[in-house]
């Protein structure tokens, strides 16, 4: 029988490294411009989730991405991967944890953020789930254990990291806290099997898991920040500048439909959502939908805050990941082609 999960040993600081110098290696590429003809691309590769429904998605289905076009090329559960397959070329725009946007960045890909497209609150929030009968009661008790998550050097390996320095552990005590990489859709499995002692969960597989019982949250990221946007979707700054009505309509488009998403009843949009995955005829499992909340977006429309970048430029830069001196937050995105929330 496979294990639950994929192990590995790159740690925070080699997987951004590696992500930084993929990145600067290809940033010249000339994928994801126009045709230089002035005639503005209007088909949009990307990259899906399974049993899921992302914000372009919902915005196309709801025609608010007017005369744009989805080409859907592939799942992902990384962030890192998407935004990097977007700074390549390979898809035309990509979603990621905001710290995982600025080390590219800071690596030098011409990348910029255009909208928030998750976030953290009450209700959808990332959550790090123990056994119910486990000794782990704190930070320190993670010292030497395993904490299972969707991919390294992003969103939840940046959270761990602030609740063990907020709780007073060492830096050479949090080395020695092990994360792993799970794949979501394994993680409740993992964490039962005790193969890791940690479960990061988060929107309806987090649901799932609790419904079942047996399991108790250590801390939730919601809790050590407050309500925030954690994520932004970014294009180059190429395809930008070549498709400036592409990236506008884009852009808009998902504002969109994250205020169709608040100012909708919830069971609506469950089977809005439901609908779009049985159409897409990928036989995807439509029943983890029941779970949705929110997408968790914190300001309206998705339109990005300085804030929202200064908090990872800070944390990267102290601990050596990038010169913290070398980036400004306003350089990294921009809301000019968000209609939605404007003044």
């Amino acid at each position: 029988m496979p294990a639950a999960f994929t192990s590995t040993p790159t740690s925070r600081r080699q997987f951004l490294a590696l992500l930084g110098i993929s990145a600067a290696a290809v940033s010249c590429g000339t994928a994801t411009a126009g045709g230089g003809s002035g005639k503005q691309l209007k088909k949009l590769k990307y990259q899906g989730a399974v049993g899921s429904v992302t914000l372009p998605e919902l915005a196309a289905d709801l025609g608010y991405l007017e005369d744009l076009t989805l080409d859907w090329v592939g799942n992902t559960i990384s962030g890192p991967q998407d935004i990097q397959s977007a700074a390549t070329g390979q898809t035309h725009f990509g979603g990621a944890f905001n710290g995982a946007v600025v080390k590219l960045a800071a690596s030098k890909a011409q990348i910029q953020a255009v909208v928030s497209y998750y976030g953290s609150d009450q209700d959808t929030y990332l959550g790090y789930y123990v056994l119910e009968d486990s000794p782990i009661r704190s930070a320190r008790d993670l010292v030497g254990k395993k904490v299972g998550m969707n991919t390294l050097g992003a969103h939840a390996q940046a959270l761990l990291d602030i609740y063990l320095e907020r709780n007073g552990v060492s830096k050479a005590d949090a080395g020695k806290v092990e994360p792993l990489v799970v794949p979501p859709v394994n993680t409740e499995q993992a964490l039962r099997q005790k193969q890791i002692q940690v479960g990061v969960l988060s929107g309806v597989l987090r649901d799932k898991a609790l419904a079942a019982g047996g399991i108790r949250p250590l801390f939730k990221d919601h809790e050590l920040l407050g309500a925030f946007s954690a994520g932004t979707y970014v294009m180059t700054r190429r395809f930008i500048k070549e498709n400036p009505d592409t990236a506008r309509t884009f852009t808009t488009g998902v504002a969109r439909a994250i205020e169709w998403s608040r100012t909708t009843p919830r069971e609506e949009v469950i089977a809005r959502m439901t609908e779009i995955v049985k159409k897409r005829g990928r036989n995807e499992d439509t029943s983890t939908l029941q779970y949705w909340h929110s997408y968790g977006v914190a300001e309206t429309g998705g339109r990005i805050a300085d804030k929202e970048f200064q908090l990872w430029i800070d944390w990267l830069g102290e601990r050596g990941e990038i010169k913290k001196d070398g980036l400004k937050a306003g350089d990294l995105y921009t809301n000019e082609f968000n209609a939605q929330g404007k003044g």
